[in-house]
């Protein structure tokens, strides 16, 4: 039986020092080169942190504010007379019960300081559209509803819209896309005739002036867009004849120009909103980049030159 033979180990040289090759240990082009692109890509990962943070730290964190549509409430004085002043409302059944009747020396003293009024009174001329009779001083209100509120334009009256369509179809499928409607009134009719479905194929309807409560437009001149309405209206069979024609929008399309109206005001006049201070607003409808139709602020005048602006 061979039994391996043991190994054999290396005696370190005399006089036991252990020398090492020195070249092993150098580092060679390769280790260079990597080492080298390791820090620049340190370096430029610092300097895009570095970027980043000044980015952030520019940045504006406050939140953007939500405009909110209050009610308007503008005063109008509805079928009163025009006037300077307001005539006071008769006093109620109950509020004149409750007025006593003055003694007779009272009485004797308000006759006689209504007497020395009525002496040194100038003369006043009276306004236009009051009565000759002055029997009243008539509504100091604006025109429009009746109702009160503030000193400012109606809607009605404040705001203008334009189209701006190639043909009457493109100019029926606008107005089918905001629910805009046309309507016939006057010409010896008691009913309002309305025609929808514009773009399509226009049916008509009718209804009283009692159920109408929308807000409305019309031309005031004649123009290319008005003979469009009366053909799409003649399209459904409603009578124009001698007729006024106006147009109809629902109320979600006011609640957009209402916003629309007052968001162009804070960003070019003020950021204190009044609406008392438009005397007009002006509108477009154009084409959206999404292939809609959308409505646009081009311009806006207002009641005072020279408002204190904040």
């Amino acid at each position: 039986m061979s039994t391996a033979s043991p190994v054999q180990q290396k005696k370190p040289p005399a006089g036991g020092i252990l020398h090492v090759d020195e070249s092993s240990m150098r580092t060679n082009r390769v280790e260079q080169v990597s080492s080298l692109l390791v820090s620049i890509a340190v370096l430029l990962a610092f300097a895009v942190a570095i970027l980043f943070l000044l980015f952030v730290l520019s940045m504006s964190w406050e939140r953007p504010k939500v405009v909110s549509l209050d009610e308007e409430r503008i005063a109008g004085r509805g079928d009163n007379a025009a006037g300077f002043e307001r005539d006071f409302d008769p006093p109620a059944a109950d509020e004149v019960e409750q007025l006593s009747e003055p003694a007779l020396e009272q009485t004797i003293q308000m006759v006689n300081d209504a007497i020395a009024a009525i002496a040194s009174m100038d003369t006043i001329i009276a306004a236009d559209g009051i009565a000759s009779d002055r029997s009243g001083q008539g509504d100091s209100r604006p025109p429009g509803p009746e109702g009160e509120g503030v000193d400012g334009v109606q809607r009605g009256e404040r705001w203008d819209l334009k189209f701006s369509a190639r043909d009457r179809k493109a100019y029926a499928s606008q107005l089918d896309t905001f629910g805009i409607e046309l309507a016939a009134i006057g010409g010896g009719i008691a009913t309002i005739d309305y025609a929808t479905t514009l773009s399509k194929s226009p049916k008509a309807r009718s209804s009283t002036r009692d159920q109408e409560k929308r807000l409305f437009f019309s031309y005031v001149t004649n123009n290319a867009l008005m003979q469009y309405d009366k053909a799409l209206l003649q399209s459904a069979g409603v009578n124009v004849k001698e007729r006024t024609v106006l147009k109809f929008i629902p109320k979600e399309l006011e609640d957009v120009l209402a916003m629309a109206e007052k968001v162009y005001y804070l960003e070019k006049r003020s950021k204190d909103f009044r609406i008392s201070d438009i005397a007009k607003t002006i509108f477009e409808c154009k084409a959206a980049k999404s292939g809609k139709f959308e409505w646009v602020v081009i311009d806006q005048r207002y009641r005072n030159k020279n408002p204190s602006v904040k």
